[in-house]
C-alpha cells in the first residue's frame, strides 16, 4: 500500500520552489541588476546568476548597450535673427548604474530634456553662416555640455551630431542668390586676371618687336598662312603702312 503526501506538505513543497524560482536571477551581458534591500542600495551585480531575498530585495535592471537618442526637431532664432529648425541624434551609455537609479528618476527622459534644451541654447548663439560651416564645433561643444550636466547621472555622452537644419523659402532663395553673387564675382575677377596676364604678354611681345622690326613682318606672314587654312572665300589682306609711305612723302 503506497504513501500519499498530505496537501500540507504538498502546499510547503510548491511553496519554496516558487520561493527559488524567485529567488535567482539570470542578467545579459551587458545588463546589470541594482539591488535596494528594504529601500537601502545594495549596489549593482551581474552579468549571470544571482540571488536576491524574495520580498526583501527589490531588482532593477539597467542595459549598459549604448542608447541611440534622436532629439526632435527645434524651433530655434539664430543671432542673427534667422529662424530655423534643427534636429540632432545624441549618442549615450550608463556607466555607473547605481547613479542611474538612485540620482535621476527617468535617466532617459532626462537626458532627452536636456539634449533639447541644450541644442536649442547652443544654436541660438550661433550665426546661421557658422552653423552651415562650422557644424562639426556645435557638434563637440554640443557633447562638452551634455556629458557634462549627465555625469552626475553616471551616463557618459559619446557623441552628438546635429542631422538636418531646415531653413524657411525665402531665406532659401537669399542664399541661392547670394552664391550666384559670389561665382559671378569670382568669374569677373578671373577674367580680369586673364586680361592683366594677356596684357603683360602683349607688352613682352611689344618690346621683343620694337627691337627687331623684321619679327613684325614674320609675324604677319604666319598670320596670313592661318587664315589660308581656314578656307575662307573672302581674304582681307592687310598691306603694311611701311610700304606706303614713300609714297605719302611725295
Amino acid at each position: 500500500m503506497g504513501t500519499t503526501l498530505s496537501p500540507g506538505i504538498v502546499f510547503i513543497v510548491i511553496f519554496l520552489i516558487i520561493l527559488a524560482a524567485s529567488a535567482i536571477k539570470i542578467l545579459r551581458e551587458y545588463e546589470r541588476g541594482v539591488i535596494f534591500r528594504l529601500g537601502r542600495l545594495i549596489g549593482a551585480k551581474g552579468p549571470g546568476i544571482i540571488f536576491i531575498i524574495p520580498g526583501i530585495d527589490k531588482l532593477l535592471r539597467i542595459s549598459l548597450r549604448l542608447v541611440t537618442m534622436d532629439v526632435p526637431s527645434q524651433d530655434v532664432i539664430t543671432r542673427d535673427n534667422v529662424s530655423i529648425k534643427v534636429n540632432a541624434v545624441v549618442y549615450f551609455r550608463v556607466v555607473d548604474p547605481n547613479k542611474a537609479v538612485v540620482e535621476v528618476e527617468n535617466y532617459l527622459y532626462a537626458t532627452s530634456q536636456l539634449a533639447q534644451t541644450t541644442l536649442r541654447s547652443v544654436v541660438g548663439q550661433v550665426e546661421l553662416d557658422e552653423l552651415l560651416a562650422h557644424r562639426d564645433k556645435i557638434n563637440m561643444q554640443l557633447q562638452d555640455i551634455l556629458d557634462k550636466h549627465t555625469d552626475p547621472w553616471g551616463i557618459k555622452v559619446s557623441l552628438v551630431e546635429t542631422k538636418q537644419v531646415d531653413l524657411p523659402e525665402e531665406m532659401r532663395r537669399a542664399i541661392a542668390r547670394q552664391a550666384e553673387a559670389e561665382r559671378e564675382r569670382r568669374a569677373k575677377v578671373i577674367h580680369a586676371e586673364g586680361e592683366a596676364q594677356a596684357a603683360a604678354k602683349l607688352a613682352e611681345a611689344a618690346n621683343v618687336i620694337s627691337v627687331n622690326p623684321a619679327a613684325i613682318q614674320l609675324r604677319f606672314l604666319q598670320t596670313l598662312t592661318e587664315v589660308a587654312t581656314e578656307k575662307n572665300s573672302t581674304t582681307i589682306f592687310p598691306v603694311p603702312i611701311d610700304l606706303l609711305t614713300p609714297f605719302l612723302k611725295k
